[in-house]
């Protein structure tokens, strides 16, 4: 019996662990980010560690990617992620996006406006996170809360 319930145990721990990188192996990420953004580099790893891989462009000017990729001018942060044809603006964590490139809505992508403390790539050394919001949007319709962390 104590077998069975172990067994079941590491399934619950484990499979969840084993299938996300699966998912994220695939998935290439374009981030297009400022040089010498420290926290871009920190966001990126957060992705890395859950198997996506990360492309970095450098870029002088990112108001035409935000542009191109339907970000709305008010959820801006410091850099733009494609990924299959969503945008994911700023320090978004990587479960979310697992959990858009496998459902697959229909929004442009996600985004989490400025800089939160305690978000992906933001860690704060004292543990204090800043509860934040992270934004789905479209090209034609407001913004609408994705999930709140």
């Amino acid at each position: 019996m104590k077998t069975r319930q172990f067994a079941i145990a590491a399934l619950a721990v484990f499979l969840p662990m084993t299938l996300q990188p699966v998912l994220a192996a695939t998935k290439l990420v374009t981030m297009y980010k400022y040089k010498g953004c420290e926290c871009c580099e920190k966001w990126a790893k957060h992705l890395e560690a859950l198997g996506f891989t990360v492309k970095t462009e450098l870029r002088d000017d990112l108001t035409p990617v935000k542009q191109q990729a339907g970000v709305p001018q008010e959820l801006g942060s410091c850099h733009t992620a494609l990924i299959d044809g969503y945008a994911f603006e700023g320090h978004v964590p990587a479960d979310l996006i697992a959990k858009v490139l496998k459902d697959k809505p229909k929004i442009a992508g996600l985004a989490v406006p400025g800089m939160p403390l305690g978000s992906p790539g933001m860690d704060v050394p004292s543990g204090q996170k800043q509860p934040y919001r992270v934004m789905a949007f479209s090209r034609n319709a407001a913004p609408t809360i994705y999930a709140q962390r």
